[in-house]
């Protein structure tokens, strides 16, 4: 079974790395050719692309700017201690033993708008890059199409090492769409996790996303290889739903 997840905005750069151990991303060649256009903008043009504030245009500038080969532990840091949003904030990755990091690099691989695809120990300087961001590269008219041949290669290689063809999708439609899925040989499996409000069960982006890190925990930590043994999922009060859920799309629910 592979994982595939999306990045996070947010970065920790501060807090010191839980191991030493790290590898190098795949493709720094292919975001190497996206280096240039982007370090040609201006902080206000980066801000009006990726409709961010000044501040963030300016951080985001400056990042580009300093962004170098080779990467080693003192310019960069794991992706997965990196990453600080919703979705890593359930998965606590500076939580898991060495043993089980050395696991969830094989079962799961984030996606990047600047690295097309991450493992969780590569490292990776900071950045900010949505794929969902109108950035013309070379022959491309976005990033979907600079990245979406590459990154299905990558996903597809990382499931067959995985020895399962299963493809957990736990990404949000903005990053699962930088997979070209009918190349994939996979069954694909998209689970959603709703809480329920004003007597409904709804998708709540803040806790939705943290349930994503949370599913992925859980693999982890007791070995799921296969799809029905997801259905034992039942971080923070979630359980599995069978009235809602549907063949690839596991319903979990909470409340």
């Amino acid at each position: 079974m592979l994982i595939v997840i999306s990045p996070a905005k947010s970065l920790d750069y501060k807090t010191p790395p839980i191991t030493t151990t790290y590898t190098l991303p795949d493709m720094l060649d292919e975001s190497e050719k996206l280096l240039p256009k982007l370090r040609k903008m201006k902080p206000k043009e980066l801000s009006e692309l990726m409709g961010i504030s000044a501040n963030l245009g300016q951080l985001n500038y400056d990042r580009f700017q300093t962004w170098h080969q080779p990467f080693t532990p003192e310019n960069a840091k794991q992706a997965v201690l990196a990453f600080n949003g919703d979705v890593f904030q359930g998965l606590e990755a500076d939580t898991l033993s060495e043993e089980q990091l050395l696991k969830l690099q094989t079962k799961l691989r984030i996606l990047s708008g600047l690295y097309g695809v991450l493992r969780p120990l590569d490292l990776m300087q900071p950045y900010r890059l949505e794929m969902g961001t109108k950035l013309k590269v070379q022959r491309s008219s976005n990033l979907y199409a600079f990245w979406k041949k590459k990154i299905t290669s990558k996903v597809q290689e990382a499931i067959d090492e995985s020895g399962s063809n299963v493809l957990l999708n736990l990404a949000s439609n903005e990053y699962y769409k930088s997979i070209d899925t009918k190349k994939l040989d996979a069954e694909i499996v998209t689970p959603q996790f709703k809480d329920m409000k004003n007597g409904k069960y709804k998708m709540i982006s803040f806790f939705a996303k943290k349930a994503r890190g949370l599913m992925t925990r859980f693999i982890v930590e007791n070995d799921i290889d296969n799809v029905d043994d997801l259905q034992t999922f039942d971080s923070e009060g979630y359980v599995f739903n069978p009235r809602l859920s549907k063949p690839g799309n596991p319903v979990f629910t909470r409340g």
